[in-house]
């Protein structure tokens, strides 16, 4: 398959292009993944999301490959220290939302018996397969981001703006954006 085939945006990088082919779009319902995702997706926010792959194997490194439970239990002196050390972003704010996320995550996990029944909820368990044909045509956000970042507000987590969790909803394979010429489409994979 030659690169002219993919979705325009994975075709400059090999770590953007293994991302593309192997998890962009694919459903997923591991609560570590979804962690990992909601909080990338949120570092990413202002920067480009091939920096935050090229660091993803720091961040994991930081926060106990994203296990929600330590990462809700880790102290100011261990986030300050991450901050100081770690090949992350050094945004204390978005360091600091990765404790404060997994809180809430916990918070849902208990509420609802898993994220994953929480998230794929709103979308009755069904990925929603987009047919674009072209990259522009894909939303930044939409109504139903709108309506997840509102609730997740309110339930105490950061950094999940609509743009951010539209971008979320792609990574976790809630929301098959790939343009439908693109191998990796749902309706074209094996």
């Amino acid at each position: 398959m030659g690169q002219q085939e993919r979705c325009g945006w994975a075709m400059n990088e090999t770590v953007e292009q293994v991302y593309h082919d192997n998890e962009w779009g694919v459903p997923s319902r591991n609560e570590q993944y979804l962690f990992e995702m909601l909080n990338l997706e949120g570092a990413q926010a202002g920067l480009s999301w091939r920096l935050i792959l090229n660091k993803r194997a720091a961040y994991k490194e930081a926060f106990h490959q994203f296990n929600p439970d330590k990462c809700a239990a880790m102290t100011d002196e261990e986030l300050e220290h991450i901050r100081e050390t770690a090949e992350i972003v050094k945004n204390k704010l978005k360091i600091g939302g990765v404790r404060k996320n997994a809180i809430a995550f916990l918070k849902v996990q208990a509420e609802f018996g898993s994220f994953a029944n929480y998230i794929w909820g709103y979308s009755d368990g069904e990925p929603i397969i987009n047919h674009w044909t072209d990259m522009s045509q894909m939303p930044a956000q939409t109504e139903l981001s709108e309506r997840i970042s509102k609730d997740l507000k309110k339930r105490g987590f950061i950094f999940v703006g609509p743009v951010i969790i539209y971008s979320y909803l792609q990574a976790i394979g809630m929301i098959d954006d790939h343009v439908v010429t693109c191998p990796y489409h749902t309706e074209n994979r094996d």
